[in-house]
């Protein structure tokens, strides 16, 4: 393992701007060494920076005074069990769901019949399952076959709630088609792990490029503002990655917390004006559940009243009843979400749950942080 880090640091040396950073960053830690006795706690909020940070090794090129801490940055990880349960019965009563790849194997809820453990169970058991890329995809699917039923399993945050939108403001939406609304909004559960949960303790958070792309890097003031926590929105490079980890520690050096814009090519303060308008003309904001963690305050939406006709659970007379029976026993995703603990602090990682065979949620998608770690021999030094 030693050689694999010092290979790793040899590649990062190779560019300049690269080894310019990590050496500062080590100047930095060295500095802070002398400030404080415990260690310095980034949190990556999204999925994608876990991906790049783990990946490309950069946990190898830090000073042991910085940890890199990935957090509830993948949707698919906190989507309710509940949900999937619900649409794999749904599979064999006349309903033909519509799923992204990344939830086609989530696991549902722990007292669920075995062929409605997951989406991927049901359709192996014959109900009408498909994966689709988009939800103009899905929509595609309804239009080819106007006499069928179908359900879209609407996952995600920020990013991908705009695309489903402007289908349904410009009607564009057959009536065919219903949709189960499982999205999720990023700054409360931000809020929320800041407020609430009081052994997570950070010094600093990588704020997600994607996201903030669409809601705008304003949306993360709050963290410096009203918890004087370091923040910087960044962009999914390693090099990205490196600049706002230093940054952080230049303002914690200066005891100045501020927000940072890193990722400028993409980001803009407002965010997408556009994005943020048909949001807010076809969703509701909700308290939602969020998968190992409960419910937090005003982080889910809904679609209004205007678009009801096409809310799968209002259509079909479904209640939310069944929320909190999906933390699999034994599994550690809800504390591994919050950044209380790390995969290889699970008992089960990579000995019942692995990526063929995920028993928790952090194990499906290719944005959770078990899967990323089971993926990368690097992580195996961090245990």
């Amino acid at each position: 393992m030693n050689d694999l880090r010092l290979r790793i640091k040899q590649l990062y040396e190779r560019n300049p701007k690269a080894k310019n950073i990590i050496n500062d960053i080590h100047s930095l830690a060295k500095k802070l060494q002398h400030m404080r006795n415990d260690k310095v706690s980034i949190m990556n909020f999204c999925g994608t920076h876990e991906w790049t940070i783990t990946y490309y090794g950069i946990r190898t090129v830090m000073p042991k005074l910085v940890d890199l801490i990935a957090g509830p940055g993948c949707p698919v990880c906190i989507t309710p069990g509940y949900y999937v349960e619900i649409l794999a019965k749904l599979s064999f009563e006349g309903y033909h769901i519509l799923t992204y790849g990344d939830a086609y194997r989530l696991p549902s809820t722990i007292s669920a019949k075995k062929e409605f453990r997951s989406l991927a169970d049901a359709k192996s058991f014959g109900g009408k399952v498909t994966i689709v890329y988009s939800f103009l995809d899905a929509v595609r699917y309804a239009n080819k076959s106007p006499n069928e039923n179908f359900i879209f399993f609407a996952v995600g945050f920020e990013t991908t709630m705009p695309s489903t939108a402007e289908l349904l403001i410009y009607k564009k939406v057959p009536k065919n088609l219903l949709i189960l609304c499982a999205y999720r909004l990023t700054p409360p559960i931000m809020e929320y792990l800041l407020s609430s949960v009081k052994d997570v303790k950070l010094d600093g958070v990588i704020a997600p490029g994607h996201v903030s792309a669409v809601i705008g890097s304003e949306s993360w003031r709050f963290i410096p503002t009203k918890y004087g926590i370091p923040t910087v929105v960044s962009g999914f490079e390693p090099i990205d990655v490196l600049i706002s980890i230093l940054t952080i520690l230049k303002q914690m050096i200066s005891k100045r917390a501020t927000l940072v814009n890193e990722y400028i090519r993409v980001v803009k303060p407002e965010g997408s004006l556009h994005a943020k308008r048909v949001m807010s003309e076809v969703y509701d904001v909700i308290d939602s559940y969020w998968r190992g963690i409960g419910r937090v305050p005003v982080s889910g939406a809904i679609l209004n009243e205007k678009f009801r006709s096409y809310d799968a659970l209002y259509q079909l007379g479904i209640k939310e009843e069944g929320m909190g029976r999906d933390e699999m026993p034994g599994c550690r995703c809800g504390d591994i979400v919050l950044g209380r603990a790390r995969p290889t602090d699970c008992p089960l990682f990579l000995k019942v749950c692995t990526p063929d065979r995920p028993y928790g949620p952090c194990m499906v998608s290719s944005e959770g942080t078990c899967r990323i770690w089971a993926e990368s021999a690097i992580i195996f030094e961090f245990k």
